[in-house]
């Protein structure tokens, strides 16, 4: 397994084919997270396609969908139904909604240090794949926290749910982890 994975990133280290170059910042992203990310990101690896779902085949990664989660209006009439919006992503994942933002509240940087050492039981070596969707920042901010939470094995998936569905692969229905 850890070879296979050593493999994997050796070959994903490519940066992506664009148009447009973005350049990796320093820090996190704070705002417009819909938008052209960088090809690189600084200490993890990034994965096309190919890298992601033969991690995903091998179950040699955990993958962490981080896509923000919708937040009910404060200001609906009384009895509106409110139904959260579908997520659909790679099997298997584990959906950790709204860490990928900028700047976390002290309680939601609590509970993603705390899922994180709960999934990978601990071990800041176990490898992970952060993801969202194409031209998306919540994922490579995730992925750049969890390394500066001290995790040493961390993957950028891109691409995300619409680049992984788009080449034919599978989805299926996300719940959020409590």
């Amino acid at each position: 397994m850890a070879g296979l994975l050593a493999v994997m990133l050796a070959f994903s280290q490519r940066p992506a084919v664009s148009a447009e170059v973005v350049p990796e910042p320093d820090g996190y992203r704070m705002d417009s997270y819909r938008a052209p990310t960088p090809p690189t990101l600084r200490g993890a690896a990034v994965l096309d396609t190919a890298a992601a779902e033969a991690l995903w085949r091998a179950k040699g990664a955990l993958f962490l969908d981080v896509m923000p989660r919708d937040v009910k209006p404060t200001n609906l009439p009384p009895g509106t139904i409110w139904r959260d919006k579908r997520r659909d992503h790679i099997p298997g994942s584990v959906w950790l909604p709204n860490v990928g933002y900028g700047a976390l509240s002290p309680e939601m940087d609590a509970w993603f240090r705390k899922s994180l050492g709960d999934l990978t039981e601990g071990r800041r070596d176990a490898p992970m794949v952060f993801y969202c969707l194409t031209d998306c920042w919540m994922s490579w901010n995730a992925a750049k926290r969890a390394m500066d939470y001290g995790y040493s094995a961390v993957s950028w998936y891109p691409a995300g749910s619409d680049g992984w569905a788009k080449t034919g692969l599978p989805l299926e229905q996300a719940t959020p982890r409590p």
